[in-house]
């Protein structure tokens, strides 16, 4: 019996996926208990449907990624911190506060999982920081440290 699996389930498959499973498994477990349905047309349907759909999200979202990552290339942000009179930065700047004054001066929603620091900039000078947009989508942007 073919069923479409509605969640992930290990040994057998992955959410959305038909697989061939036996017919007492199928009625007896895995449709009952709401893990699977069977592969009709009706269902087919929505299954073709969500996929359609997804797949459109995930389009619109990469054409974004991609126009953010233009605007990133022109891009020189500039941080202002407090400094020592050696070029040494009190604390650091992290991921955190690129993203929030990305938002400030641009108004470019960066998320700061997505900015890539190996560790928080502790110099005073123009940094340039890689930021993972999407899948494949990677920007650069260059950042101005300051110091007041």
């Amino acid at each position: 019996m073919k069923v479409i699996l509605l969640d992930n389930i290990k040994g057998v498959g992955y959410k959305d996926q038909i697989i061939d499973a036996n017919d007492g498994y199928a009625r007896n477990f895995l449709i009952p208990k709401g893990k699977a349905v069977e592969a009709n047309t009706a269902n087919l349907a929505k299954l073709k449907a969500k996929q359609d759909s997804h797949a459109y999200k995930k389009s619109v979202e990469k054409q974004e990624a991609e126009e953010i990552k233009d605007k990133l290339k022109d891009i020189t942000l500039t941080v202002k911190v407090k400094a020592g009179e050696n070029g040494k930065i009190f604390g650091g700047v992290t991921s955190k506060e690129i993203s929030e004054q990305l938002k400030a001066q641009y108004k470019i929603d960066v998320d700061k999982k997505k900015i890539e620091l190996k560790e928080t900039i502790k110099t005073i000078g123009v940094v340039s920081v890689n930021v993972k947009l999407f899948e494949g989508v990677n920007g650069n942007l260059k950042v101005k440290i300051e110091g007041e």
